[in-house]
């Protein structure tokens, strides 16, 4: 599940991008890659991923578990580690997630050694993949995806901009799954979601093609995980053969011939309860914000998305105690419950919403153990990952030492201790300080002097017939081509401007496919230097006028609270020239005290565009 309002769009995609564009403080931590000296674990309580150890010594060489022994072995140069009054926990896999950005680097801070994602750009995904089979990747969790969705045309998955293959009928259905897998796909997600539950509305498959795609799946060995909503909708996915749910249904409680068919079919589901209790009031999911053992590696942007919600709507009948509810029916029934966090959406971080599900799943009545096993030995047992979810002999040595016993209390998981990748011990540290230093530069960008604004909060409006500013850097070129794309924009001037002015700022150019997430704009940057925070609190917004070509274009906000990731709004200019005013409240919510930077892009489709901007300004209060 994805938020539908026009603040995510294509440029969610981005965060992958500008991760790495501008120096991100969390994007990294260095870990060696490759086997590292022995590790000795003594006298440490043992989940092993489906039962308790007593107190033993676990042996950890060349990425391995060696053994668990009850001896005290002695091995030269071995890093000894007292484990007393602690557990020793498989590593976590989060079974849903979308690993945009560095992503994967900051699940593994939080203990997540691996992930199991539910739609990316399929070449990002393959990348990765790539990444991790050529070389032992220790700085970051591993990844399993679905790659592109399976989707109607129009269908949920479509709406963000990232141009994906959709289906039509049963009869593509074969091709359609096999182009999938060619892609890399490691398991086909399949969309079956008609929105009506979320109070909104787009075209889903019908049934005989979902059935169809479920039986492709099945002829070329790959799992089937469908995206429901409504419990009839999951009734028939089970009836047409599907392995499990993407999510639980929120429209009601299950009744008994649900439960006996999930049961019969061994179905299993991924509840991702920790986005459903966004549909409730009284969520609590700033329990992670507010215990330190988490909120010490929350960066200021991780707060800001913790605290987000989708946005209300009327017509809306989804309710998360209904969802918890029948993960409770379900579990008691048997049906095999996995954890997934689905984050980045709103209310989730990749890698602490592990913990918050895990809360979850025992408050809607799984024991503490069950809820662990729902987090490592069950989903490497469902997606067929022999070498992880477990501690035993000759398995990776994907482990994490907490403090305490998670098994009667689960919030033990929070406390981590020391987190292993293949044997290679985790530098949580140098994370942690990194987020300490992100929110520093959050607080002095608050505090700073607002730059020397005209009283009017003019930006510019090029009457000197010259791409000028009235304060900050100034307006800048800026295209995908760093990250491979070809788009081109040139910037200029123009005579002809709004209201009988001489001149306006023209951005034109092509936007070229080459990569799905392309885009070329100007940018304007309102510190002295690029990417540097400046105070614009004075003020509520920005306001512009704008005359185009009929495309949509995007004002872009950068803030340095919310990280690398920009908020974008909407417009779509006319033939003749138009008046825009967009709060900064507009954007997310954000108050203007850390602007990083401002811009006016084009996106897909590809194709020439042409944009003129005149008299931009700072709306003040």
């Amino acid at each position: 599940m994805k938020n539908d309002n026009n603040n995510i769009h294509w440029f969610v995609l981005l965060l992958s991008i500008f991760s790495f564009i501008f120096d991100n403080p969390l994007a990294a931590f260095e870990n060696d890659n490759g086997s590292t000296e022995p590790v000795i674990i003594h006298n440490v309580r043992i989940f092993d991923g489906k039962e308790i150890i007593p107190e033993n010594t676990v042996v950890i060489e060349n990425g391995m578990i060696r053994e668990i022994t009850d001896s005290k072995p002695v091995i030269p140069g071995a890093d000894i580690i007292d484990g007393a009054g602690g557990t020793l926990l498989p590593g976590f896999i989060d079974s849903h997630v979308h690993a945009f950005g560095p992503a994967l680097e900051q699940a593994l801070i939080f203990g997540v050694t691996t992930v199991l994602d539910m739609f990316i750009e399929h070449n990002m995904a393959a990348q990765l993949r790539r990444e991790q089979q050529e070389r032992k990747v220790t700085n970051r969790a591993d990844l399993f995806s679905a790659g592109t969705i399976v989707t109607a045309p129009g269908g949920h998955g479509t709406q963000y901009g990232l141009p994906i293959p959709t289906i039509t009928s049963p009869d593509e259905a074969d091709e359609f799954v096999q182009a999938r897998i060619d892609e890399g796909s490691d398991y086909i997600k399949i969309v079956y979601d008609d929105g009506s539950t979320y109070g909104i509305s787009f075209p889903t498959l019908d049934k005989e093609t979902l059935a169809a795609v479920i039986g492709a799946a099945h002829k070329y060995g790959k799992l089937s995980v469908v995206h429901i909503s409504r419990m009839d909708d999951a009734g028939f996915a089970i009836e047409a053969g599907a392995d499990g749910f993407a999510h639980i249904f929120v429209d009601r409680i299950p009744d008994e011939e649900f439960v006996s068919l999930a049961v019969s079919k061994e179905i299993f589901i991924i509840p991702t309860l920790t986005v459903m209790e966004n549909f409730d009031d009284n969520s609590t999911s700033n329990s992670l914000v507010d215990d330190p053992h988490i909120s010490s590696f929350l960066s200021p942007e991780d707060i800001t998305n913790l605290q987000q919600r989708f946005p209300e709507n009327p017509h809306a009948t989804a309710r998360f105690s209904f969802a918890r509810e029948a993960v409770r029916q379900l579990h008691n029934a048997g049906v095999p419950i996995l954890a997934g966090s689905d984050a980045p959406n709103p209310g989730t971080v990749h890698g602490a919403s592990i913990h918050r599900e895990l809360e979850l799943l025992v408050e809607a009545g799984l024991s503490p153990i069950e809820a662990l096993r729902a987090a490592t030995s069950l989903p490497a047992k469902h997606f067929g990952l022999s070498d992880r979810g477990k501690i035993e002999p000759g398995v990776r040595a994907d482990i994490l030492l907490v403090h305490g016993d998670p098994t009667k209390d689960i919030l033990a998981t929070r406390d981590i201790h020391s987190i292993w990748k293949l044997g290679v011990k985790v530098n949580r540290e140098t994370y942690r300080k990194r987020v300490e230093e992100a929110k520093q530069l959050a607080e002095e960008a608050r505090s700073l002097p607002p730059p020397q604004i005209p009283e009017t909060g003019l930006i510019g409006d090029f009457e000197d017939g010259k791409l000028s500013s009235t304060f900050g850097f100034g307006w800048n070129e800026s295209t995908d081509e760093m990250m491979g794309g070809r788009s081109t924009v040139e910037l200029g001037v123009v005579k002809g401007g709004s209201n009988d002015s001489n001149y306006a700022m023209r951005i034109g150019g092509r936007i070229d496919g080459a990569i799905p997430f392309a885009w070329a704009g100007a940018m304007f940057f309102p510190a002295e230097q690029p990417m540097i925070p400046a105070n614009l609190s004075d003020f509520n917004g920005i306001e512009f006028r704008a005359r185009g070509d009929g495309r949509t274009y995007f004002v872009l906000m950068f803030s340095q609270g919310r990280g690398p990731m920009p908020i974008s709004r909407p417009f779509q200019p006319e033939e003749r020239w138009k008046s825009f005013s967009i709060s900064f409240k507009d954007f997310d919510g954000i108050d203007g005290s850390d602007i990083t930077g401002i811009m006016f892009s084009a996106g897909p489709p590809e194709g020439e565009f042409e944009l003129m901007i005149d008299h931009v300004c700072l709306i003040r209060k």
